[in-house]
């Protein structure tokens, strides 16, 4: 569950990152990382673009960028999906994910 075994990839338009996601959890949050990818999960069903707009929403707050600085660019209607992140870069996010995954790594 270690923020430096994501794949974060720079492009043109912002960092991509890869994530899976499990709506209709009970909580939203940063569950871990698995095979390069962020996984996490929103209590949004996956209903009309719901569960989409909860991963912005979480991702946006947990890194601490603005809304439209998240932008979900593929795997809408899927578990796994790709967004793109502006204004922050790949240590930025590694370390606000890190603080995020701290409490887990503490309680366990």
């Amino acid at each position: 569950m270690d923020p430096d075994d994501l794949v974060l990839t720079p492009g043109e338009d912002g960092i991509r990152l890869r994530l899976r996601v499990a709506p209709g959890a009970r909580r939203d949050g940063v569950v871990g990382v698995h095979g390069g990818a962020l996984k996490l999960a929103v209590r949004a069903v996956a209903e009309k673009g719901r569960a989409n707009d909860a991963v912005l929403r979480l991702l946006a707050g947990v890194l601490g960028v603005a809304l439209q600085d998240v932008e979900l660019v593929a795997g809408g209607g899927s578990r796994d999906k790709v967004v793109v992140l502006r204004r922050i870069d790949a240590a930025g996010v590694r370390a606000r994910l890190r603080e995020a995954l701290a409490p887990r790594a503490a309680t366990r």
